[in-house]
């Protein structure tokens, strides 16, 4: 016997969608810039399409910036982290602003 399910799913909103998600990585939220999935997909390998069990480090680092200030070099969300005016390299933030992101997702 097969099991027909009528008409649409009750819709729910991305807040807590986001929330249903449990177990995820907090990253998994955005695109990863390294292999181009898209939001909630798992990275993948991108030579071969292959999907990871963990997310990629380039994904954290976005999320970072996307979510949280960073008390090392004074900037807000959405803004690189710099060292002297540079900005780090590969799009990489400091450790204080990863610290910042988790305690915003907790």
């Amino acid at each position: 016997m097969t099991t027909h399910r009528y008409g649409q799913t009750a819709p729910m909103p991305d807040s807590i969608r986001h929330f249903m998600r449990a177990g995820q990585h907090p990253a998994r939220a955005i695109a990863c810039p390294h292999c181009g999935v898209g939001a909630h997909k798992p990275c993948q390998i991108p030579s071969r399409g292959v999907p990871l069990t963990n997310v990629h480090q380039q994904r954290i680092a976005a999320r970072a910036q996307m979510v949280a200030c960073c008390t090392t070099c004074q900037v807000e969300p959405t803004v690189p982290c710099h060292t002297d005016g540079r900005a780090l390299e590969n799009g990489s933030v400091h450790a204080a602003r990863y610290t910042e992101a988790d305690r915003s997702a907790a």
